[in-house]
């Protein structure tokens, strides 16, 4: 992405400095411990598209009980405070987007867009949602209309998932807009409803097209800005679509258990998530993802 020189947005909060500690065990109740390799792999689902990690980190120890306690590794040392700085900057141009975009998109399904608030933090902090930890990663806060990122995440989106580039990032935070667009839409109140009335294995398939429809609002961003900018470059809509093969639920399941068992998934699988984003960016319309009245994902 050619983003330098782009205008930054205002509404993001730099907490990194207020965080919390984050070092130590993490503990999540009763059960068995897994390694810290299928916790990594949950936690970037989670991190990505707005899930419980625990309702992760259960589906990939092959359901039943909860994992009891996950043991960090020593936390690696510091990123140098320049390159933070640029992460940041760039953190801040792609919310400039994403409202320039919502803003003149919004308005045609009779929706004032409302801009979110973006809160960068590193360990913990505390949200209308209950306390964030670097273990949810990026995440959207209904409650406070705010999408928090532990900025560490993107050093593992990298080196761990094996999803580097600077849009596999602006994918991540296209998408946890994304839910606030479906929050601002109504769509969030209706889901939440809904919920209350399924079983297990629906309010899986519920929450399938909840995120699915996050990801093709991440592709109608990408479609709009890159009509007004023109700042993607050779291979960025490609690390999106990357991004989202490397956390399909699918994947993930075969990683870490050798197996798949699609009446788990939370998420869609690689190629459902990739045809979403894919179907957002094509035409960049809001009626293209209507996931909840589409017979196939």
């Amino acid at each position: 992405m050619r983003w330098d020189g782009q205008r930054e947005s205002d509404n993001v909060d730099d907490v990194r400095g207020e965080s919390g500690g984050g070092r130590g065990p993490v503990l999540f109740g009763g059960g068995r411990g897994i390694g810290l390799g299928t916790v990594a792999v949950a936690l970037i689902a989670g991190w990505l598209f707005g899930i419980n990690p625990l309702t992760l980190l259960n589906m990939l120890s092959g359901g039943g009980e909860v994992p009891t306690q996950v043991r960090q590794e020593e936390p690696a040392a510091p990123r140098q405070q320049g390159a933070e700085d640029a992460q940041m900057k760039f953190l801040r141009v792609v919310a400039a987007d994403t409202e320039e975009v919502w803003a003149k998109v919004l308005p045609a399904a009779g929706v004032q867009y409302q801009d979110p608030r973006i809160v960068v933090f590193r360990g913990s902090y505390p949200t209308a949602c209950g306390q964030g930890e670097a273990a949810m990663g990026p995440f959207y806060c209904p409650g406070d209309h705010k999408v928090y990122i532990d900025l560490g995440f993107y050093d593992t989106l990298r080196e761990r998932l094996g999803a580097p580039g600077d849009f596999a990032q602006a994918y991540v935070v296209a998408h946890e807009v994304g839910h606030h667009v479906q929050n601002l839409l109504g769509t969030s109140a209706k889901v939440d409803a809904m919920r209350e009335r399924l079983n297990t294995a629906r309010m899986n398939a519920l929450s399938v097209r909840v995120e699915l429809q996050a990801d093709c609002y991440a592709g109608i961003w990408a479609y709009h800005s890159q009509r007004s900018k023109g700042w993607l470059e050779q291979g960025d809509l490609e690390e999106a679509l990357n991004a989202a093969s490397k956390i399909g639920d699918d994947t993930l399941q075969r990683q870490s258990q050798g197996r798949v068992v699609p009446e788990s998934f939370t998420h869609g699988s690689s190629a459902q998530r990739m045809r979403w984003f894919k179907r957002g960016a094509d035409n960049g319309r809001l009626q293209d993802c209507d996931t909840f009245r589409a017979e196939t994902l």
